[in-house]
């Protein structure tokens, strides 16, 4: 092992990888080995506690966690998911290599086993998926010093405690109490009487994107986790949603930019290729159809080649105001600022808005047009073409994205290479033909 290379990755403040493994927190052990070069984490790999690997698994990227579950066996792996919440390492399983997934359950307790097993059942992106199974419950008959007493004996155990859950006999849930409320509560106190029966739950088959909505918009540290008899299942506390938050973030960036993450390296090259080529095919022919415009005004820009000098600026201006339009909607849908019935509404609020900028941005190039060529005709052409252009794109980039939302499909989808294709079709249209009715008419 090159221990100079491995220094590089380690503060300063440390002496050495031992000093850094046993001083530092479990996010800056996971940033250090998420760094390193295949190379050097199988050296690194081989001279920490592999137990210790439990606290920070779930910091853990895709590729080095991949590596750690290929690399160790299933007892070792087994031994490292004992150490773990049940929500992350069910994750954990889920990147395991198949094969080593099925022999990892079977050096399990059963119960923790079943546990995993009925976790990986849910799909990743539902509150089923992101939930964890350790959290406290009490019945409605509990005094408050029985409580206490048992929330003594068992602090250390669940993920977090700010919230406690109070249930029935047959798991149903009726209420919910806060340590604060418990605390400032007399010992001899039913449960039942001084907990909060209108309880904020969602529902085991929630997709994850309205399950971070709920814990926002009600401003929650957790929230529980029913099936459709009201039992409770479990938990999903803010840490999970807010890593939920960054990759649906990310995952729209990716879509609006028509394509995938280059790091997410499940599926290799090829994998990437497949996701990102189809795209790019679907906007060649949109593309072409640009190409087709231009040919059908062939005799128009036969007669003023000057048209042709300002091509580029009509299909950058009309992409760049679209791409506008359409980021506000897609985070608007997205954030739940915008909804369906907003439509006409923002339509008309945005059509306001690209009303003076078309104004001011076709007259400026219509005036810049008429300096440099000294050709009033086709300084109008430019002007009046770049002002109906900009107003087409700001429809366009504005009403795909609820058109989307109202077929159930995802507004990044309407990214913002589809909008620049579908504006740059309609913008070279309106320029040719604007062209061939002024200069049929006055040259």
């Amino acid at each position: 092992m090159d221990k100079t290379q491995i220094k590089e990755f380690i503060p300063d403040k440390y002496n050495n990888l031992q000093d850094f493994w046993e001083k530092s927190y479990p996010a800056d052990k996971a940033e250090f080995l998420n760094r390193l070069s295949p190379e050097m984490l199988k050296d690194v790999i081989d001279i920490i506690d592999y137990l210790s690997l439990g606290e920070i698994i779930r910091d853990l990227d895709y590729k080095t966690s991949y590596y750690i579950a290929e690399k160790f066996d299933s007892d070792k792996l087994s031994k490292i998911l004992t150490t773990m919440y049940a929500d992350d390492a069910a994750d954990f399983l889920g990147k395991m290599p198949v094969g080593k997934v099925k022999d990892t359950l079977n050096k399990l307790k059963t119960d923790q086993a079943k546990e995993l097993q009925r976790l990986l059942g849910y799909s990743e992106e539902t509150a089923g998926g992101l939930m964890n199974t350790q959290f406290i419950v009490f019945y409605q008959d509990n005094t408050v010093q029985q409580v206490l007493e048992k929330l003594r004996r068992i602090i250390s155990e669940p993920e977090m405690i700010y919230y406690i859950y109070i249930i029935t006999r047959t798991k149903k849930l009726k209420g919910v109490l806060s340590v604060r409320q418990l605390l400032s509560s007399e010992p001899d106190q039913i449960i039942k009487d001084i907990m909060s029966k209108d309880v904020i739950k969602v529902y085991v088959n929630m997709d994850q994107e309205d399950v971070a909505d709920v814990l926002n918009k009600y401003d929650l540290l957790a929230v529980p986790v029913v099936n459709k008899n009201e039992q409770m299942l479990g938990i999903i506390t803010i840490d999970d949603i807010l890593e939920v938050i960054e990759n649906e973030a990310t995952e729209d960036i990716y879509k609006m930019a028509a394509t995938t993450n280059v790091y997410d390296v499940k599926g290799g090259l090829l994998s990437i290729i497949k996701k990102r080529l189809p795209w790019l095919l679907i906007l060649l022919v949109g593309d072409m159809m640009s190409g087709s415009v231009i040919q059908s005004f062939e005799e128009s820009l036969k007669a003023v080649v000057a048209l042709a000098f300002f091509i580029p600026v009509l299909m950058d201006m009309g992409g760049n105001v679209g791409t506008q339009s359409l980021a506000v909607v897609v985070r608007g849908l997205a954030t739940n600022k915008l909804y369906l019935s907003d439509y006409f509404s923002h339509v008309y609020r945005e059509i306001k808005v690209g009303l003076i900028m078309a104004l001011i941005l076709g007259g400026s190039i219509g005036s810049i047009v008429l300096l440099w060529q000294g050709d009033a005709i086709l300084g109008i052409v430019v002007g009046v073409s770049m002002f109906v252009t900009l107003l087409t794109a700001i429809f366009v980039g504005t009403s795909v994205p609820f058109v989307m939302d109202g077929l159930g499909i995802d507004p990044a989808i309407a990214s913002g290479p589809f909008i620049t294709t579908i504006v740059d079709v309609t913008g070279l249209f309106i320029y040719f033909y604007m062209a061939s009715l002024l200069i049929n008419n006055f040259l």
